[in-house]
Order: C-alpha cells, then sequence, then structure tokens
C-alpha cells in the first residue's frame, strides 16, 4: 500500500496541473453565478464539452483538470463531485445544471441556451458531464445547439461509468471466453412506449450494461428471462463506483428482485448482466481491499 503522503502528492499534483491558484471557490451546488471572472476575452468564446469520469478525482483526464483551471465559466451536473469542483479556476463562474429522476432543476432546451449566451459573451466555458459526455450524455442535442449558433465546440471524452464501474469492482467488460461483445444500453428510453429488444438482448456471449436503471431492475431481470436468459445468470447493481462510498449488489437475474427489495441503494445505478459479474468472486482487486464476493451480496471497493 502507498503511504497516505504520496496520495496527498498525486492530488496536489493534478490539482495543480489544474488551477493557477489554489484557493476554494463558492458553494458546490448552487444554480446562480459564485463568481465572475476577471476578465473576458475580446474574441469569440468556445464550449469544452468535457466528461468528469465516473467520481474518482483522479480518474479525471490531464485535459479535462487543464481546461477547469482555465474556464471563465463551468455548467456542470449532479454527479459531478466536490473533488472535482475544487480544481475549478477561482473567480471562474459556475452554474448547476443538475438532474435527478424526475426533477430537473434546468430544462435541456434551457442549458443549451445558456451555453450558447455564455460563449457568445466571450467566455471559455466547460460544459461538465459525469462519464463520458457522449454515452447517453445527450451531448448530441449540446452540439446542435452549438453548432447552430456557431459556437467553437471541443469534445473531451471521460472514463465512462461502464468502465469505471468495471474496474472498481475487478472485472473486465469484455473476456474472450464469455464475452464477445459489450452492449450499453439506457434503461430510459425517450418515449413511454419505448421498451429495449429483449430477444436481441439475452444473448449469453456478451455484457449487458444498463445506465440509469435502478427503478426499473426487476423488470430488466424478468424481461431478460422472458426473452430466454436462465434464473441463474449473474446480474450486479452498482452505485457510487470509484467512490468511498461505492455499494454493490450481486446475484442472478431470478433472485436480483429480491436482494434489491431488502437492499436500498442510492440512485443513479449501473446494471451489468453477464458472465464477467461472476468474475468478481476471485476478483484480485476486491480481495486486495478485503471484500470478497463468494458469500456475500453487497460490497464496496
Amino acid at each position: 500500500m502507498k503511504p497516505l503522503s504520496h496520495e496527498r502528492g498525486v492530488r496536489a499534483a493534478l490539482r495543480a496541473v489544474a488551477r493557477r491558484l489554489m484557493a476554494p471557490t463558492g458553494p458546490a451546488h448552487s444554480p446562480v453565478t459564485t463568481r465572475r471572472p476577471a476578465a473576458h476575452p475580446t474574441s469569440g468564446g468556445r464550449v469544452a464539452l468535457v466528461g468528469a469520469g465516473p467520481g474518482e478525482v483522479e480518474l479525471l483526464t490531464l485535459r479535462a483538470a487543464r481546461l477547469l483551471g482555465e474556464a471563465d465559466a463551468v455548467v456542470y451536473d449532479r454527479l459531478v463531485g466536490d473533488d472535482i469542483l475544487e480544481l475549478i479556476r477561482p473567480g471562474a463562474e459556475r452554474y448547476y445544471v443538475g438532474k435527478a429522476c424526475g426533477h430537473h432543476s434546468v430544462s435541456q432546451a434551457e442549458i443549451g441556451t445558456l451555453m450558447v449566451r455564455l460563449a457568445g459573451e466571450g467566455r471559455s466555458v466547460v460544459r461538465l458531464k459525469g462519464g463520458d459526455p457522449g454515452v447517453f450524455g445527450r451531448m448530441g442535442e449540446e452540439l446542435v445547439a452549438l453548432a447552430e449558433a456557431g459556437i467553437e465546440t471541443d469534445i473531451v471524452p471521460g472514463i465512462s461509468a461502464a468502465s469505471g464501474a468495471a474496474a472498481a469492482m475487478g472485472i473486465p467488460l469484455t473476456d474472450r471466453s464469455c464475452a464477445q461483445r459489450l452492449h450499453l444500453v439506457t434503461a430510459h428510453g425517450c418515449r413511454p412506449d419505448q421498451a429495449p429488444d429483449w430477444p436481441s438482448l439475452a444473448r449469453r456471449d456478451e455484457t449487458l450494461v444498463f445506465y440509469m436503471g435502478l427503478s426499473r431492475a426487476s423488470e430488466i431481470a424478468h424481461s431478460l428471462m422472458a426473452a430466454g436468459l436462465p434464473a441463474d445468470w449473474p446480474m450486479m447493481l452498482i452505485a457510487n463506483a470509484s467512490l468511498p462510498d461505492q455499494q454493490a449488489l450481486i446475484g442472478t437475474l431470478g433472485d436480483m428482485p429480491a436482494r434489491l427489495a431488502e437492499t436500498c441503494l442510492p440512485s443513479p445505478c449501473l446494471i451489468m448482466v453477464g458472465r464477467v459479474v461472476a468474475l468478481a468472486a476471485d476478483s484480485p482487486v476486491l480481495r486486495k481491499a478485503g471484500v470478497s464476493n463468494r458469500d456475500r451480496s453487497d460490497a464496496g471497493a
């Protein structure tokens, strides 16, 4: 295990890359401007759509950290943690536009309008999203809004929620022997009547990852069994992946609804289905953390 002083040094170095000054800014979750930048560029502004990764600050890319230290304004989501927000340049404007199930502090159209306005005023803007902005992050809609306004735009990918969750649980997303395909699925379609093609998903040679699926975990399990997968097919739910309060629930399609009824997990929650889930039982990553999944249904790594 690395000394605590080493870990502190790594975090300090990361912050040094991103910030010009070491000082806290305003409240983390404020829907209004906290501070105004000292000056704005005279030329037109630009927007960077930046992935914040799964949550752990050290999983942020160096480019993302640098942009946070240079931006005039940051428009950020609910899943961006305080450690990452600390990398924002002192004096930069902050706009919280977080969304939770059934509650949006700011609509998607308003977010687009906000970014266009800020960039149009000459600001350098970071649109900060959890995970990777191109994976169920509504990046396409924001690109359209920015393109229609003629705003210069950059895209900075982040470690996706799926990659972060798999790494945190010490398992691969694909495996030559049991998972030759990876299928990323949103559990919430654009229309109420829009459902996944369950027969096409009920394969035994792939890993399924459902985003934003906590409220539909039982439906997912029952639908996959109805489409042909066996009741003992591995299934895992994981919340807060990569963070100290990470929680995971490991079971099967058949027993997961009952397990979930007994164990409350926070939202959002990622759902993984497939043979790779069973590899967590002997994962050296979890073993190093002192966690065994062979005889337990929940784990934190």
